[in-house]
């Protein structure tokens, strides 16, 4: 694993960026960023095999600050990347968390089947040495949050535990015990049989052609009651159907596990994390109430 630092000449507010090896602060006035390039199965690359911890301001005491992970969206195409997700990640620390916010490949840039869901696998798991480096992060009972495809890679990521051992993803080093999903295709094989050829892309073919690679890593194929899932969903979303977070959370509520589906009046697919849109702060907090592992904060923010 090579640390370095990471400089973002447009960011907004108090940041200080700093190298990966100044996890001995015990008091940081202001948030910083700490780049990590992870390893991968095959041969990796430095340009988006990568992934950036946003320390809180506060005391660094260890075992102190929840973690939140982020996995950005995009429709698992290179057009967009985890810079989307900065002003996010940099809010969730103004609230007194750190956040690692990852990149991976995605169609056009090297990636497609396996290869984003192997770049995910591998930035989840190695958390394991993030928290090495910085053990003020608590690594125990951690929050994972997506958006699009990365809530489809999200809810995914906190079930690998379930896959088989010749699947993508399977043996995790690292597994998130709980996860929020920001519009996210959660029953791919209903998007892909209703005109959700991005999907088709992704995996290579339809669920007809190739259901074998759907049965590892649709949410709703992969379900662990013991993982709560919060899905959330503008009811405006054009681009993936509101019908995938209710699909999903029925199934996960049939199976007796903890699920709650968000509906948020009106919005669209981006606006459900764009900071000046109106669902904006309600988002900030269901997260912040799933990251306190209390999921009656987000049944309150629901109201």
């Amino acid at each position: 694993m090579t640390a370095c630092s990471a400089d973002d000449p447009s960011a907004s507010g108090p940041v200080k960026t700093q190298t990966a090896t100044s996890q001995a602060a015990e008091y940081l006035d202001e948030v910083t960023i700490h780049r990590f390039e992870y390893p991968t199965p095959g041969e990796a690359d430095s340009e988006q095999n990568w992934a950036e911890l946003y320390l809180p301001a506060g005391e660094q005491r260890v075992d102190s600050i929840p973690l939140v992970v982020l996995i950005h969206g995009g429709a698992w195409q290179s057009a967009l990347g985890a810079d989307i997700f900065d002003p996010l990640a940099r809010d969730l620390a103004e609230r007194g968390m750190a956040v690692y916010n990852v990149e991976y490949r995605r169609v056009g840039s090297g990636g497609g089947w396996p290869t984003t869901f192997r770049d995910v696998a591998s930035a989840l798991d190695h958390v394991s040495v993030v928290d090495k480096q910085f053990p003020q992060i608590t690594t125990d009972d951690e929050l994972v949050v997506g958006h699009s495809a990365g809530a489809q890679l999200a809810v995914w990521g906190g079930t690998r535990h379930k896959l088989e051992d010749d699947e993508v993803g399977a043996r995790p080093v690292f597994r998130p015990t709980r996860v929020v999903s920001l519009a996210g295709p959660l029953d791919m094989v209903y998007a892909a049989t209703h005109g959700d050829d991005r999907i088709v892309t992704a995996l290579g073919g339809t669920p007809r052609q190739v259901p074998q690679r759907y049965t590892m890593v649709d949410p709703i194929q992969n379900i662990d009651p013991s993982t709560p899932v919060v899905a959330v969903h503008n009811t405006g979303d054009r681009m993936v159907s509101s019908a995938n977070s209710s699909r999903y959370v029925d199934a996960v509520v049939k199976r007796g596990g903890e699920a709650t589906a968000v509906l948020l009046p009106g919005g669209n697919h981006g606006s459900v994390v764009t900071s000046t849109a109106p669902e904006y702060p309600k988002v900030l907090d269901i997260i912040t109430g799933a990251s306190s592992a209390d999921l009656d904060d987000v049944d309150e923010v629901n109201g």
